[in-house]
């Protein structure tokens, strides 16, 4: 089963009325031969004068004020990008931003800062005044995989940089057991300790099996939970090339299968979460959401020999 190309026609119609200009660049990346200077472009509206993201980058907080969840998700673009320049003002500007030691406390970068609360967001960005809730692996696994893959060896931010990442793996090798989310964080950390080539500074080997292990556990394998807010194999598996694809194909297989079946009437996929509050402002996220979840599935689906010529 494949997507047709009308169907392909009907998505990206959806996607050149309804997805922001980031969002569109990015289709027309990776679909239409466009080039990376208009994502690029895009990205940089998001980017503050300290260097960090905000202003809704993350489509679930719109704070306008620089988060370290602002600026992985930044990160997570460039990435997917494959981008190089180390130089590029955006990288930069990622690097002085998390030189500055802003929104860190004990070789973590915060999961949600205060200033959240003042503008719409989603539940679970919020925080209230006393507290300093924050996750160990989401985002800092991530901004510590940048500063591996983009800052000089020879600077004092990289020599962080490692600390912080050697630590990450000491722990989570101690305790593996993680939900999706800050699973999806280490993973993120090993690939960009691959892109630096930096695989004998850490135990490598045993982190991908245990990213491995951790994430077959998790996966949903019966389709039924796939419509609510679960872990499906493309949490993890993003191409037949990725670790643990043989022992997940036919599973995989049916995801492909299953995202071909339900796109809703619009032609193309439906969230699986909401804010339960600030209807108004959820209701233009979601929009933003759909956009970026429709690029995400084409390109699982186009990986995968899934997209009809």
């Amino acid at each position: 089963m494949k997507l047709l190309l009308e169907d392909y026609e009907v998505i990206r119609r959806w996607i050149y009325h309804n997805a922001r200009p980031l969002d569109l660049a990015r289709w027309k990346f990776h679909f239409e031969n466009g080039g990376i200077s208009p994502v690029l472009e895009s990205l940089t509206a998001y980017q503050n004068e300290d260097g960090g993201f905000g202003h809704a980058l993350e489509a679930d907080a719109w704070n306008p004020n620089s988060t370290p969840i602002q600026t992985a998700t930044a990160v997570e673009r460039l990435l997917e990008l494959e981008f190089e320049d180390a130089e590029h003002s955006i990288v930069q500007g990622i690097l002085k931003y998390l030189d500055s030691g802003v929104d860190m406390e004990d070789r973590t970068w915060n999961n949600v800062v205060a200033s959240n609360n003042d503008y719409p967001h989603a539940p679970w960005w919020h925080t209230s005044s006393d507290s300093t809730a924050r996750s160990f692996y989401n985002p800092t696994a991530i901004l510590a995989g940048f500063i591996l893959k983009f800052t000089a060896r020879d600077s004092a931010l990289f020599e962080r940089g490692v600390d912080i990442a050697r630590g990450l793996a000491e722990f989570f090798l101690r305790d593996p057991e993680l939900e999706m989310h800050p699973l999806k964080c280490v993973a993120t950390l090993l690939k960009c300790i691959a892109w630096a080539d930096l695989q004998e500074q850490f135990p490598y080997s045993s982190l991908q099996e245990a990213v491995q292990v951790q994430s077959a556990r998790l996966i949903a394998r019966d389709a039924a939970e796939w419509s609510g807010y679960s872990c499906r194999p493309s949490a993890f598996i993003k191409s037949p090339q990725s670790p643990g694809y043989a022992d997940q194909a036919g599973l995989m297989q049916q995801e492909l299968d299953y995202l071909l079946e339900t796109r809703n009437p619009e032609g193309i996929w439906n969230l699986t979460w909401s804010w339960a509050g600030y209807e108004r402002e959820y209701a233009i996220s979601e929009n933003w959401w759909k956009a970026h979840i429709a690029i995400e599935n084409l390109l699982l689906l186009q990986v995968f020999g899934r997209l009809a010529t």
